[in-house]
């Protein structure tokens, strides 16, 4: 009676032959004994004009301002606190209420100070070891 038949295409597609076609014109590999051209090469760097010999003032320079940076890192908290802390001793005194504050500045100053010595000597460290000018 009714015979079911299964019909099988062969052609490819319009999509597929497309992508046949791109496959092969991009797998094309090139041959072994073909040597690449040279290009041309041409130094523009003014590396010949230059003079390029260290003068050495940066070896006395950079220290001299760690030391002063640091120097100031260590006297400008100072030249605050102390007088606002002899302030508060001399109104121990006269019975004023700054004197009630002694304690708050001497912490602040301890503080203060125990942090400005790990910032000196992390920078010190940084700046002032010979041991980073030898490694490779």
């Amino acid at each position: 009676m009714g015979e079911k038949t299964e019909k099988s295409t062969t052609e490819p597609t319009s999509g597929s032959a497309a992508q046949v076609a791109a496959i092969q014109t991009t797998s094309v590999v090139p041959e072994k004994h073909e040597v690449p051209e040279r290009e041309h090469r041409e130094s523009y760097g003014t590396a010949k004009t230059e003079n390029l010999r260290d003068s050495g003032l940066w070896r006395i320079i950079l220290p001299a301002a760690v030391v002063i940076f640091c120097a100031a890192l260590v006297i400008i908290p100072l030249g605050i606190l102390i007088p606002i802390l002899y302030n508060a001793i001399r109104g121990l005194s006269t019975g004023t209420a700054e004197g009630q504050l002694v304690w708050l500045w001497v912490t602040l100053i301890v503080i203060e100070m125990g942090i400005v010595y790990m910032i000196v000597r992390g920078i010190f460290r940084i700046f002032l070891t010979q041991a980073g000018n030898y490694q490779h």
